[in-house]
């Protein structure tokens, strides 16, 4: 038996955020039926690049383990259904503007009245107060929430994350928050609405960054790769390209300069101890480099590593999935012609499955019709 076995999933959402957090829940085993407008989810249709089929593979990224009913919520008829799904559902999940789903009676205080035991999630781009009119598009929160101000080279522009992780996060907070709901349910036998805005999760995932401002009121810079509060803590220049060393402790840093033949910069005064490497990086550094720059990366990565200091290659994703592979981790989910990563999740008892591919259009339409009535 999964973990969410006899969970009924209603997702109304799309894109990116909310779909993932359906899909992590049909993951763990919940039932989830994908209501989609006529014109399917956007991603449908956000392409290049697609796969061998020409089906977008941005779609495919966060639709597996899913059913498919086109439901125009425009007609009468489509609706009831949807209303019905909504009454039979233990979870619903929706990403639209505030107020949208209230024009068609599936907003949290109507369904709620209907179904009490229902766990309502609304993912929004900015919340449902001052906020609500705004567009929640990932790269406008990375922009506004200062998540951009942070990443890209200290002489560069500022630079969006090369994934939409704001969009991630949210999906991941929002399953967090599903799931606290559904424990409180078995408690209390009610459910309760949950939800996750792009901007508060942007705000939260600035982590140290933030904690930096909150109790500095210094707004941080971006600084590359280095690291605001740790050195050396980065990517340097070896002789055919970057390597990433994280020396973490005083003890890491021993061995890093032990196993680059410069042992005398551990009782160098400037860089005896971690706020001293920090704050004499721009010394430390061509000191490192110029040790690194005599052989390759690879060299240097299994000699640093056998001297217990964490340093690796700047890998593309193929290379990140080579690696998975090589450590037995199976980072690959494929079935039925798509693949796609597999879910982090292990849990021994009850482990995640995949059980559908992402659905063509409508692909469920006819029985799940059936089902509700129609």
């Amino acid at each position: 038996m999964s973990a969410l076995e006899d969970l009924l999933v209603a997702d109304f959402s799309r894109v990116l955020a909310g779909p993932l957090t359906a899909m992590t829940l049909g993951d763990l085993g919940a039932d989830v039926i994908k209501v989609e407008p006529p014109a399917g989810d956007e991603t449908r249709s956000w392409q290049p690049p697609t796969d061998d089929h020409g089906r977008s593979t941005y779609f495919l990224t966060v639709n597996r383990n899913k059913r498919s009913l086109v439901l125009d919520l425009k007609d009468p008829g489509d609706l009831e259904l949807a209303r019905e799904l909504v009454r039979r559902a233990d979870v619903l999940i929706e990403n639209f503007r505030p107020g949208t789903m209230d024009k068609f009676g599936l907003d949290y205080e109507t369904v709620a009245a209907t179904n009490p035991r229902l766990v309502y999630c609304s993912i929004t781009g900015f919340g449902r107060k001052e906020g609500a009119a705004m567009p929640g598009y990932d790269p406008l929160v990375q922009a506004l929430s200062g998540l951009m101000s942070v990443t890209g080279p200290t002489a560069g522009d500022a630079s969006k994350t090369g994934v939409a992780l704001v969009d991630v996060i949210a999906g991941l907070n929002a399953t967090n928050g599903i799931l606290a709901a559904l424990r409180v349910r078995d408690r209390d036998g009610r459910g309760q609405r949950v939800e996750v805005n792009l901007l508060s999760t942007a705000l939260a995932a600035l982590a140290n960054q933030a904690s930096s401002f909150l109790n500095t009121g210094v707004s941080p810079t971006r600084m590359g790769n280095v690291h605001p509060s740790i050195e050396p803590f980065g990517t340097y220049e070896a002789g055919d390209g970057l390597l990433m060393i994280c020396a973490g402790n005083d003890h890491q840093f021993h061995q890093l300069v032990r196993t680059l033949g410069v042992p005398q910069l551990a009782e160098d005064d400037r860089f005896s101890g971690n706020s001293d490497r920090v704050g004499n990086r721009d010394q430390l550094r061509p000191e490192l480099e110029s040790r690194l720059g005599l052989d390759s990366v690879a060299y240097w990565t299994e000699a640093l590593n056998d001297a217990g200091v964490p340093a690796g290659p700047v890998n593309d994703i193929g290379a990140g999935f080579a690696l998975a592979e090589s450590l037995g981790l199976e980072p690959v989910d494929e079935l039925d012609g798509v693949s796609s990563p597999r879910s982090p999740l292990e849990l021994s008892g009850t482990p995640v499955s995949t059980r559908r591919r992402p659905p063509e259009l409508d692909q469920d339409g006819t029985v799940l019709r059936r089902w509700l009535g129609g």
